[in-house]
């Protein structure tokens, strides 16, 4: 080894040396892992945390269901006939129940285009602390009930706090919109969508965005927010009434698998 190598490793591992951290280094460091940390909890809040919230939404009604289906099913209601001999029509009037008081569940929200699983809690009121963000879809003070002539006109969340109607502009022509209660099951059938300012409220009418007009029909009316993650806009989908099956029938056809949707985020 020659007599040099001694001081140029030393000076070479002097150049190598770890530079002393500033003030400034520091700071950096801190806020990156900040923003990190942020970012983290930015992807928690709108979609981790939703998904094991929906997850649990779906759990929640699919518990209820169970508690009803095994109850003592209740008796039918009337059998109605409507015309005569070939024409002849057989259905049963559907119960109209009392409108619920603020955040009482007494429904469930059932739509195969949003998967099999999917079953979601309906109770009263449109509040987001009462209803929207811890119960899952509210009715509005003035809605009718399911069945009823007029109107029945719920809310829901398209994202964050389980996002129940974030699937809602996937909906198809005549796809099933299942409202099930301890009596049976209520089908209305998706007909169109639209896009609506917040403060046209006359969708929620008994024949919606039509005023005065006397209602013959049974409507329902989803309402959600949009776009995604916005309170610009509101986004509304329109069913109209198919029939009502009593739990002594079990469950109706239009519960039938259907292509799941894809979310909308």
């Amino acid at each position: 080894m020659s007599a040099t190598a001694v001081p140029m490793t030393r000076r070479a591992r002097r150049r190598r040396s770890r530079p002393r951290a500033t003030f400034t280094s520091v700071l950096g460091e801190l806020l990156l892992t900040a923003g990190v940390l942020v970012m983290l909890f930015v992807v928690w809040q709108m979609w981790v945390g939703d998904i094991i919230m929906s997850a649990q939404h779906n759990a929640d009604g699919a518990a209820i269901s169970e508690e009803w289906a095994q109850l003592p099913p209740p008796e039918p209601p009337p059998l109605i006939t409507e015309g005569e001999g070939e024409e002849a029509v057989t259905y049963y009037e559907p119960p109209i129940l009392d409108h619920p008081a603020d955040t009482e569940v007494f429904a469930q929200m059932r739509i195969p285009r949003f998967g099999d699983n999917y079953n979601v809690k309906i109770a009263g009121g449109t509040t987001r602390s009462g209803t929207l963000d811890h119960i899952g879809i509210g009715v509005y003070t003035q809605s009718k009930m399911p069945g009823e002539v007029g109107n029945f006109s719920v809310a829901g969340h398209r994202t964050t706090w389980g996002f129940p109607l974030n699937k809602i502009d996937k909906l198809k022509l005549n796809d099933a919109i299942v409202v099930e209660t301890p009596e049976g099951w209520y089908t209305y059938r998706y007909r169109t969508l639209e896009y609506v300012h917040p403060s046209e409220i006359d969708v929620l009418l008994d024949v919606p965005q039509v005023p005065d007009a006397v209602p013959g029909e049974r409507y329902i009316t989803l309402t959600a927010c949009s776009p995604l993650y916005s309170l610009a806009e509101r986004i509304i989908a329109y069913g109209v009434f198919e029939g009502f099956q009593p739990r002594s029938e079990g469950e109706p056809d239009s519960l039938a698998h259907v292509e799941v949707a894809s979310p909308s985020w």
